[in-house]
């Protein structure tokens, strides 16, 4: 992945309102004392030249970017032909560090917004997976309410080719052949709604031509299908959530969810983030709280901290047990390489209460113990993601830039197995997950030495053997920044 997992600080949003952000309903984050006061910001479309946009931006990295030291002294923007590009050179140093893999970018203030408020997205409605060893695109997810899922496309089919009809169809391996993966983001078409494609699937039911056209739906952040159930591992109950991604609308399923645990009173817990690129503080928050029904109000889930001089806005956010709420004897997380922020801040906050109860499960995850603010622009669209403040459990522990491997107390290796549904208790990661929780033997995950430098998720392999890739443009947007593979 890339890029840029993001935690979203809605503190910071709500208190940089002055930037445009709209985010009086996104509350629940602890608020920054005294208010942030950013970088003034054009009002008028005057302000939204090539030149401007690109020196409104330098202006809010010199401010508040968390690796400061690594900014160039004085960046041309001249020979950049886009803000992203110029954004690119700005922090280059730090990407070559493996500190900033993308995390800092610009995206559209109305789309992130319309993102994190409702789930909404346009496309198919599919997390796809490419088998670079054999050139195979299988879809990994399928998404409640949307085309594909609607058309009985579901995880473990195989699109062997892609067309704007059936006639001028190109197989999956003729188009990597000659443009690579990214030909096949090309060829998927536009992530506007009404651009129809024909996927050629192969599947249970046989081969055949599939018409899609992709259409705005609300992705749910807890599936109906499959997304919190209990399973029945040899007479004892064990809880499982699978969490696609952190947004509000994530609230009540989670509490739902927790809440049927409590009921059923488990104590063992499958947590799983394998596909989860981050998303809102405020919901890695709740999902603590959730799982800390034993904790007190003293105890501490994060430690939130700026650079030295915006220290004023550093923040310590403690326990908050709900009514919902269990207290977990032992928790498997399923993590891959396409785990990363909220999703592993959720991970590291439970090691120093669980220590070896608290086990990553799958593969080592993304490495990404920063969060950003968002800087608004709003005549412009803009909203600058910006690295802003790194994150700390309670033992203080935040520097898992090579993934969390290297820093849980326990953990079992396990494949991503396509061949079953999320969940199933006989695929691969979940199989495993039970067997750490009941104390049957399984491989350590080696931690990784060697630090992902790559900025795109379409380089994450997330399992092994099988060398699965997130498939993933090189500029995904919003909801594909936090949902990686979604198309």
């Amino acid at each position: 992945m890339k890029h840029r997992r993001s935690i979203a600080s809605l503190a910071l949003m709500a208190m940089l309102s002055a930037c445009g952000t709209d985010s009086g309903s996104l509350g629940g984050a602890p608020q920054p004392t005294p208010t942030p006061t950013p970088t003034p910001t054009p009002t008028t479309t005057a302000g939204c030249s090539l030149r401007e946009r690109q020196n409104w931006v330098a202006a809010q990295m010199k401010e508040w970017y968390l690796f400061y030291d690594t900014l160039p002294a004085n960046l041309d923007p001249t020979p950049y032909s886009s803000v992203d590009t110029y954004l690119d050179a700005l922090t280059a140093t730090a990407r070559a560090q493996n500190k900033d893999r993308y995390f800092t970018y610009l995206t559209s203030i109305k789309a992130e917004d319309a993102y994190y408020n409702s789930g909404s997205s346009a496309g198919f409605g599919i997390r796809l997976g490419l088998d670079s060893g054999s050139n195979r695109l299988f879809v990994i997810e399928s998404f409640e309410g949307a085309p594909a899922l609607n058309a009985n496309i579901d995880r473990g089919a195989e699109i062997v080719a892609i067309g704007t009809t059936a006639s001028n169809e190109q197989t999956v391996s003729t188009i990597i052949a000659s443009q690579g993966s990214a030909g096949l983001t090309n060829a998927l078409g536009p992530d506007t709604a009404g651009t129809t494609r024909v996927l050629k699937i192969s599947d249970a039911s046989g081969t055949r031509d599939v018409t899609l056209t992709k259409t705005d739906f609300a992705l749910l952040p807890v599936s109906s299908r499959y997304g919190a159930k209990v399973i029945d591992d040899g007479g004892t109950k064990v809880g499982y959530v699978n969490l696609r991604t952190f947004i509000n609308p994530a609230d009540a399923p989670l509490r739902s969810a927790f809440d049927m645990f409590r009921q059923q009173g488990i104590t063992k817990v499958i947590v799983d983030f394998r596909y989860n690129g981050g998303g809102l503080l405020s919901i890695a928050e709740l999902m603590g709280d959730l799982m800390g029904a034993n904790r007190s109000t003293g105890d501490v889930f994060d430690y939130v901290t700026f650079r030295p001089e915006k220290a004023s806005n550093n923040s310590t956010r403690t326990f908050s047990p709900q009514s919902q709420s269990i207290a977990p004897m032992k928790v498997a997380f399923i993590g891959t390489r396409g785990t990363a922020s909220a999703s592993e801040l959720v991970m590291a906050a439970a090691i120093p209460y669980l220590h070896a109860n608290a086990g990553l499960i799958g593969t080592n995850t993304y490495g990404k113990p920063v969060g950003q603010i968002a800087l608004d622009n709003t005549a412009c669209d803009d909203r600058l993601r910006v690295i802003a403040f790194a994150l700390q459990n309670a033992n203080r522990q935040g520097a898992y830039y090579n993934g969390l491997a290297g820093t849980m107390e326990a953990s079992c290796q396990a494949n991503d197995d396509i061949g079953y549904q999320l969940g199933d208790p006989r695929e691969a990661s979940t199989k495993t997950a039970l067997d750490y929780l009941a104390g049957r033997s399984c491989s350590a995950i080696p931690a990784s030495s060697a630090a992902l430098q790559s900025g795109q998720i379409a380089a994450v392999r997330f399992s092994q053997p099988v060398a699965r890739e997130i498939l993933t443009p090189d500029r995904p947007n919003t909801q594909q920044r936090e949902v990686p593979g979604l198309f």
